[in-house]
């Protein structure tokens, strides 16, 4: 069980190193996809997208709401409202400023977390991992806790292509994190298994065939 879990740690941390590589290639445009030869365009994360600030969750909060409560660090609580419901990248406002955040679903979004209305040309999960790609710190704005700006945001300037290859790169880049989720998942359910077979082996309620006791 041991050199199975090692074997799959080894195979998870390969497939980041080749999803990492990926990344630099396509989002940067240094590999290009069949089909596509058009030149990328400098823009303005502005002219893609807009950033918009999250509200208090106070008076929204219930317990097993229906949609998650979002900060800069993950989720903190559950709504039965939500405050946007297009997919969106996320990023800290204040807090974790380097940690985006996709979701697709409806959310709700308190002050330390910015969320993005992005435009109908413009591919979300594109857009997340060409956020996961910038040094975000060093568009921090405040000497105490981690601070961005909105317009900052908006200001900082990107290589992009058109809709269509966006879109094409970010399933490509999305089929490694599902392949990567998926070894994760194997691989927690074989520590688990192995945590339970533990239980039962150290403890001789399963015995192994041919053991006996003198």
């Amino acid at each position: 069980m041991d050199a199975l879990l090692a074997k799959l740690d080894a195979l998870i941390a390969k497939k980041r190193d080749i999803k990492q590589a990926a990344m630099q290639q396509l989002l940067t445009g240094r590999t290009r996809l069949p089909g596509f030869s058009e030149a990328w365009e400098a823009k303005r994360l502005g002219d893609m997208l807009k950033v918009r600030h999250g509200k208090s969750q106070h008076g929204v909060a219930v317990v097993d709401g229906a949609y998650p409560i979002l900060a800069s660090g993950g989720e903190i609580g559950r709504t039965n409202i939500y405050l946007y419901d297009r997919p969106s990248v996320l990023i800290g406002r204040k807090g974790t400023i380097d940690k985006p955040q996709y979701q697709d679903k409806p959310f709700w979004t308190v002050d330390t977390l910015f969320y993005t209305e992005l435009s109908n040309s413009t591919d979300p999960k594109f857009i997340y991992f060409k956020f996961v790609m910038i040094d975000w710190r060093s568009y921090n704005e405040a000497s105490g806790v981690p601070s961005l700006n909105a317009s900052t945001i908006e200001s900082i300037e990107i290589f992009a292509p058109s809709h269509a290859e966006q879109t094409a790169i970010a399933t490509i880049l999305s089929d490694m994190d599902a392949e990567i989720a998926a070894l994760e998942a194997r691989r927690d359910k074989t520590r688990d298994l192995k945590q339970g077979m533990m239980q039962e082996l150290l403890t001789g309620r399963i015995r192994l065939v041919g053991t006996v006791i003198n």
